[in-house]
């Protein structure tokens, strides 16, 4: 390795990931069976929950974290349904 110029080993990308860094690679392979499956479950959740309802920590942890979260007092998050189409006409499904 020091011939190429590189002072430390050459590490596999996956074993130098952080928590966050899992989590961001997680959300991006949405076709996973096990993305599908906490994706279902997670929709009925949130359909049984008030349109409008203060949570208790963020869906996504490592995005909040992009956008400024931080978790200490005074850091309020609210999940707020949005109906499907625009301003005027109500878009039905499919």
């Amino acid at each position: 390795l020091k011939q190429f110029g590189l002072k430390g080993a050459v590490r596999d990308k996956r074993a130098t990931m952080g928590a966050y860094k899992y989590l961001e690679e997680f959300w991006r392979k949405k076709q996973t069976d096990v993305f599908r499956f906490l994706a279902r479950l997670r929709n009925w959740e949130f359909r049984q929950l008030p349109a409008v309802h203060r949570c208790s920590r963020p869906t996504r942890p490592d995005k909040a974290r992009k956008v400024g979260y931080k978790a200490k007092q005074g850091m309020l998050i609210y999940r707020v349904r949005v109906k499907r189409g625009d301003r005027k006409t109500r878009v039905a499904k499919g």
